[in-house]
């Protein structure tokens, strides 16, 4: 099997290549990725000399370029992850996310349905395309679609491209939704990591509102193996739901990172809440554990615990990401919002 990974050099797509070469090592795996501010190649630095994974810089918005990609490799499969990903940018700036998440990804699906040789199109998308949960009950595939800011607009936008594509012109693919994801090589401006770095230096810790918005969490490494039991397994045509059974509030997190790394409660600043937050989100995988014999490996205690140690082993990879340009972003986002609490 020859697979396009688009995205391969952000955080989830990196935990994928990774997983694809251990798990599937006579696969050939095509990496492409823009490496704008989320992606970053030193991701893959273990993977310097694979012969079986090659990294293509490139735009999936330029469709000649990606047709001419997937002739000159033999794609037979597509994981597509290349998107705008972060809520409060898409908020700052929501032309970026219409650009890359909505036209990339009808380029991407016109470049897989001309080439003729691609035998799935994998999905991957977020259970943000459903909105906001009230205090009980859990997304399902059949859930409304109902999003709330531009960035699930956008992927809310990519999801039904994609199915139109194999409803319409008999493209095979499959559609992934996933709960909030947290691992590895995640950039510093996501909850965990930012809480994980901001604290080994002492900073303020800005939470959203009282803190009590409640997430999904999905340790990365199950949803790489959620992504690929979608590839091999999944019907053509179908939506699953990916989610780790882990319902936390974000200040539960917030204070579990700063027992983990010894820093104080002192150190939480409540901030103004960003403009839509979504109070709740849950997932139901029934049906990725009934079809796709898929179940999370993961604990989120066990899960977040080797994640903050992770961060804090490896303070070389987060300072050299965390450039002038994260730091302007960090005082658009935060700096007028933060103030003491009692």
């Amino acid at each position: 099997m020859n697979v396009l990974v688009t995205g391969g050099c952000g955080f989830i797509g990196s935990n994928l290549v990774r997983y694809l070469r251990r798990t599937r090592p006579d696969w050939k795996v095509v990496n492409l990725d823009a490496l704008t501010y989320a992606g970053n190649l030193e991701n893959l630095i273990d993977l310097e000399g694979d012969p079986g994974h090659l990294f293509v810089r490139g735009d999936i918005l330029d469709q000649a370029f990606v047709e001419r990609l997937m002739r000159e490799h033999a794609i037979d499969a597509v994981m597509h992850l290349a998107a705008e990903s972060h809520v409060d940018r898409s908020i700052l700036g929501p032309e970026a996310f219409v650009q890359t998440n909505v036209l990339g990804t009808q380029r991407l699906l016109e470049a897989s349905r001309k080439h003729g040789g691609i035998r799935r199109f994998l999905m991957v998308s977020t259970d943000e395309v459903y909105g906001s949960l009230g205090p009980t009950g859990a997304f399902t595939e059949t859930s409304p679609l109902q999003p709330s800011s531009p960035y699930s607009a956008s992927k809310t936008s990519a999801d039904l491209l994609a199915l139109a594509w194999h409803h319409t012109f008999g493209l095979d693919v499959v559609v992934t939704r996933c709960s909030n994801n947290y691992g590895r090589y995640q950039f510093p401006e996501k909850l965990i990591p930012l809480m994980v770095v901001n604290a080994l230096h002492d900073k303020p810790l800005p939470v959203y509102g009282d803190g009590a918005n409640v997430r999904d969490w999905l340790h990365v490494e199950d949803h790489c193996q959620a992504l690929l039991l979608a590839l091999e397994k999944g019907r053509a045509g179908e939506v699953y739901n990916i989610g780790g059974g882990a319902e936390r509030k974000n200040i539960e997190i917030v204070k579990a990172i700063l027992a983990l790394v010894g820093k104080p409660e002192s150190l939480i600043r409540f901030v103004k809440d960003r403009p839509g937050h979504d109070r709740r989100y849950a997932i139901d995988p029934s049906k990725s554990r009934a079809e796709l014999g898929w179940t999370p490996a993961h604990t989120f205690e066990r899960g977040l615990e080797e994640t903050v140690r992770w961060y804090v082993d490896h303070r070389d990879w987060w300072q050299r990401v965390m450039s002038g340009a994260y730091r302007d972003y960090f005082d658009t986002q935060y700096r007028a919002r933060l103030q003491v609490t009692g």
